[in-house]
């Protein structure tokens, strides 16, 4: 069976065995520093914009290894600002949206878990209803250095100059989230549907060479649905979440707490153990956002115990 679109037999194990991951240990949050990490609005900005430099001035010290926060920490804001504006990066401006999100970034392990704590003001509620299912999408995507691009640049090395909505989709197709890695061959346009082999994909599975991430889906006065999955040749959706998900609202400030067990349970999970430095980057849906109409971080790190990082999970 294709690699790209089968439910794994480990994810349907988890459903019949009812493996999910436990609710949230009592972490006294007080005692645990936040980070305040200002995401922004992306637009059409790719993994292929990135590198080229007739669109990127920065591409070159991209090529030759800098990292995006490297030219555009504290940057962000203003980047946002500029690009949902319009431009050549937002060829649809929407009226009103703002360029940038502040999050608040809280990280905390106990025997068994790693938990996130996460808090955003959301914006007044727009008529511009993308997705009228869900308020607000909290989405974490988890890298390694199996994954080299994700080290430098966060969730931009799965965004590609071909998936919906951005520059060069193609039309009666919709592409989902992928690694280059995934492909023969990337070009300005991305890499298209030019897959490598299933026995490729396989071998790259096993070496670790996939993003896992953890969404929480937010509707006022209803509890956060989880979800889960990885991403490789395509964005893979896990049968049954391996994450929890928490969320409280007061008024429109959103805290949201996503629990995952440290060791993995099924296909597309990264075993998560001190000693190890991690990507990790964060995007928020909100106001009934969809598809690329959302913020999101540049690349950041966390390791469990101690570690030269942005963020430190220390056992409770």
């Amino acid at each position: 069976m294709n690699i790209r679109f089968r439910i794994t037999m480990a994810s349907l194990a988890a459903v019949l065995a009812g493996v999910v991951a436990g609710p949230a240990c009592a972490v006294d949050w007080n005692t645990v520093p936040e980070t305040q990490v200002v995401l922004f609005y992306p637009g059409q900005a790719s993994w292929e914009w990135a590198l080229t430099e007739r669109d990127h001035s920065g591409a070159p010290k991209f090529r030759e290894g800098k990292d995006c926060r490297g030219c555009h920490d504290g940057e962000q804001a203003e980047m946002g600002t500029k690009i949902v504006a319009g431009g050549p990066l937002e060829p649809g401006p929407i009226a009103g949206k703002s360029g940038s999100l502040a999050l608040g970034v809280q990280v905390a392990r106990d025997a068994d878990n790693l938990l996130l704590r996460l808090r955003f003001t959301g914006a007044e509620v727009s008529s511009k209803s993308m997705d009228p299912d869900v308020h607000a999408r909290v989405t974490v995507m988890i890298g390694d250095a199996s994954v080299k691009e994700s080290m430098r640049a966060g969730c931009w090395a799965s965004c590609h100059d071909d998936l919906d909505g951005m520059h060069s989709a193609p039309a009666g197709t919709e592409l989902t989230k992928y690694l280059g890695a995934s492909r023969n061959k990337l070009s300005r346009q991305g890499g298209g549907s030019d897959y490598k082999s299933d026995e490729a994909l396989q071998a790259l599975m096993a070496q670790g060479a996939f993003l896992e991430y953890w969404q929480a889906r937010l509707n006022p006065g209803k509890p956060a649905e989880a979800s889960s999955g990885y991403v490789l040749a395509r964005r893979e959706q896990h049968a049954a979440p391996v994450v929890a998900a928490q969320a409280t609202q007061d008024g429109r400030q959103w805290t949201v707490v996503l629990t995952r067990p440290l060791q993995p349970t099924g296909t597309g999970q990264k075993k998560l153990a001190p000693g190890t430095t991690y990507a990790i980057g964060f995007a928020v849906h909100d106001d009934h956002a969809a598809h690329r109409y959302h913020f999101v971080s540049l690349e950041y790190t966390f390791a469990l115990d101690a570690g030269e990082v942005d963020f430190v999970a220390k056992q409770q």
